[in-house]
Order: structure tokens, then sequence, then C-alpha cells
């Protein structure tokens, strides 16, 4: 069965502090008429908004995060968890407001977004919903990091990471994003890091607006996690990659109907896999988006090429 395009059913707005600037913004979610898509604008620009629309062609930075700009340098960073929650909560059309130059990073999840699309509601509308459909195998590569996109029945992420460091060690995820997985298995994990890195990061200008509060950080032994509450999943870190995929790939301006498998890979690689999908002509295929078959999905063999 189709099913209709969604947008919020009234604005709501948040404030908090951005990641990697330290800036303070106030965020609004304002609701959109059908096909307007996700669209950034940034309110704090002398002469009115600046409109950037949430699409994989205007990003133009992926360094720990996911930044859009415009020919002009306006720019909006870290979308990416925010844009998880959009396409977890299944928003097609939404305005976001804000006040400053990247997203705030609430909680270091989507989770506090996610709360906020509920709070808001969800609105269908008159116009029929359309998905990407993946045709064929299309593969990203970068020495042992690939990306790729398989023909699939439905939207499902596999992946998997490997860190040098015993509290993350070897972690793999595969998630079939059917019947509310975002929320329950996925939405709560948080961006992560290690405590050795963070006077680096922050004389190159980034993690700011970082802490204990908004991520999970490992310590300098690179055993132990530093946060007194612990973990929210056992494997919370490669779940936050599953995250931060699910948010980069909706840059496609629609849902995917396909396999996403990620070795090592990161926002990069992920915006790099969808220039080359959208150059591939015969790649992909627009069809209108339905209701997930029931039963279950295999998952296609890993290739040759992916090897």
């Amino acid at each position: 069965m189709s099913i209709s395009q969604k947008t919020l059913r009234s604005e709501i707005s948040c404030s908090g502090i951005g990641l990697h600037s330290g800036a303070h913004v106030t965020m609004t979610m304002r609701p959109a008429a059908p096909d307007t898509g996700i669209v950034f604008r940034r309110t704090d620009i002398v002469g009115g908004g600046v409109e950037l629309p949430a699409r994989w062609d205007l990003v133009t930075d992926t360094m720990l995060g996911t930044t859009i700009g415009n020919a002009d340098g306006v720019r909006v960073a870290t979308i990416e968890h925010l844009m998880s929650a959009l396409y977890g909560c299944e928003i097609d059309n939404a305005v976001i407001e804000i006040s400053g130059p990247e997203v705030p990073v609430m909680d270091g999840s989507a989770a506090p977004f996610v709360f906020l699309i509920e709070c808001a509601g969800v609105q269908a509308q008159d116009a029929p919903r359309m998905a990407l459909e993946v045709t064929k195998p299309v593969h990203i590569h970068d020495g042992d990091r690939s990306a790729s996109l398989l023909p699939a029945p439905v939207f499902s992420v596999e992946y998997e990471i490997h860190f040098e460091s015993e509290a993350i060690s070897r972690q793999s995820c595969l998630f079939h994003l059917v019947n509310g997985t975002f929320k329950t298995d996925i939405c709560r994990a948080r961006t992560f890091g290690f405590e050795r890195d963070v006077n680096k990061l922050r004389e190159a200008g980034l993690a700011l607006g970082g802490s204990l509060k908004n991520a999970v950080v490992v310590g300098m032994g690179g055993d132990k996690v530093l946060n007194e509450e612990g973990l929210r999943y056992e494997d919370e870190f490669v779940r936050h990659k599953a995250l931060d995929c699910i948010g980069d790939l909706y840059l496609a301006g629609a849902p995917i109907r396909g396999l996403y498998r990620g070795l090592y890979a990161g926002h990069a690689l992920n915006n790099q896999l969808l220039r080359k999908l959208f150059a591939e002509k015969d790649a992909f295929r627009l069809v209108p988006a339905e209701e997930a078959p029931h039963g279950a999905w295999d998952v296609p063999p890993l290739s040759v090429a992916e090897a």
C-alpha cells in the first residue's frame, strides 16, 4: 500500500549548544508544504533568513560531522542527528529555523529530536511519498574503509567498526528500518570520542561544546567509559555510527529502499556514496513508497568488490 508524505502538525522549538562550535543556538521546526523537503533556514543572517535545502550535493564539509552550505559561505553544521530523527519519524517536509551555524547537540543522540517531533505531532499530507530504490550495487572504497548500497526490499543498515580500544574494539550491527526499529534500537545512541583527542580537537576549533553531557568519552587508557551512567546499549558505539549513516543518507531527498553496508565508514564516504549513486543513472529509480512487506529479509552476501 502506497503512503503519503508527512510533515509536522505544529511548530516546536528547542535551544542548546553546538557540539563543535560551542555556540548557543535556538532551533524551531515548522510544518512545510508537500514536496518542500527538509530545508534549513539561518535566521541570524542579516537581510532575512537564508535557506539551505538538506541535500547531498550541498554538503561542504564532512570533518567529524556533516555540513551543508551555499556559495556565499552560509553553513549549517552537524545536521546528521536531526536528519536521522526526521527519517526515523518519517518527516518528509519541514523548515528548520536555526539562529546559528550548527544544530544543537542536545544529548549527543537523536532521541531529543524524536521527542520534539512526537510532541509537535505528525501530519499526513495529500501527496504521495516517493522512495529511492537501489537497482544495482554501488560501492565506494578508501583504503580499508568502504561504503556500499545494494538492492534490498527495505532500508537496512549494516555497519562494522574497529578501534584499538578495549572499550570499543570490534562491533557490528544490522538493522532493518521497519516497525519502529529506529526509535527502539538506534535513536538513543550517543556520539563518542576519546579523552586523548580532546586537546587536539579544541586546538583545531572542534568539539568546543563537547562534554560528558552530550558524548560518550573513552578514557586515556582506552579501556574505560568516563560517563558515570555508562552506556545506553552494550554496542552503543556502532549503533551511533548507524544513526549517523541514516541521517547522512536522508540527504538523498527521499527514503532509500536498499541495503547500506559500511566498513569503518564515516560521513565523507557516506556523501561520496550518494554522489556516486546519483552519477550512475541506472543505479536507482524513484518509486512510490510503500508499507514495508512482512517477513524476513535476506542480506545479500559480501561481494568480491566489497572485500
